[in-house]
């Protein structure tokens, strides 16, 4: 019976799943898939902190909207994600030392807060926030976001950049960042307290 289903698990289930992957990951549906990748587990991260934030009596209960919102703000980062990879691959073509290098400092420098700022903006848009608001949380809360990407991604990137093709990018990117997803979801919605606004004014 094992040996059956060893067999029928090598012989048509491996295949289909492999056949799967491979469309799903294919230049004809790469977008789609990157954005699906980066919507789930936006929401999921946000779900993540839900829970936390419930658990520890900082919220009464799970709030859809703004769960929704998470999750919809993972379409636009999505979708920035993937041209950006594309266009830093075309530019830079290779996988040496200092073109990895190279790579990292320029996604430091301008990708990640291009990715920052479509995030604020989608989530702005969503929550229907007027121009100053946005301004103002953008201030208040996107520094806390790249003060921890420094931290964060420049290791990994190095290996996103030195071993993956560029394809599975946004795949590497949304399973590393999906503690991220969680903290990002924390710096948008925990309020920023008064004596810190205080400071910065």
């Amino acid at each position: 019976m094992a040996v059956q289903l060893g067999k029928r698990f090598k012989t048509i289930i491996l295949p289909k799943v492999s056949h799967m992957f491979n469309k799903l990951f294919s230049d004809k549906y790469l977008l789609y898939t990157n954005v699906g990748i980066s919507l789930c587990l936006s929401g999921v991260g946000d779900i993540l902190e839900q829970n936390y934030e419930i658990f520890t009596e900082q919220i009464p209960n799970w709030n859809k909207e703004r769960t929704r919102d998470m999750t919809l703000s993972g379409t636009t980062v999505g979708v920035v994600c993937h041209y950006w990879y594309k266009f830093l691959d075309r530019s830079l073509p290779g996988y040496t030392i200092r073109i990895v290098l190279k790579k990292i400092v320029i996604d430091q420098f301008v990708g990640s807060p291009l990715c920052i700022s479509t995030f604020f903006g989608t989530i702005a848009l969503l929550e229907g926030s007027t121009k100053e608001e946005f301004v103002q949380e953008v201030k208040d809360k996107a520094w806390r976001l790249y003060a921890a990407e420094w931290m964060i991604w420049p290791p990994c990137q190095f290996l996103n950049f030195y071993v993956l093709s560029t394809k599975y990018r946004v795949l590497f990117d949304n399973l590393v960042s999906l503690g991220y997803d969680v903290y990002t979801s924390h710096v948008k919605h925990v309020p920023v307290c008064t004596e810190t606004k205080a400071k910065e004014l």
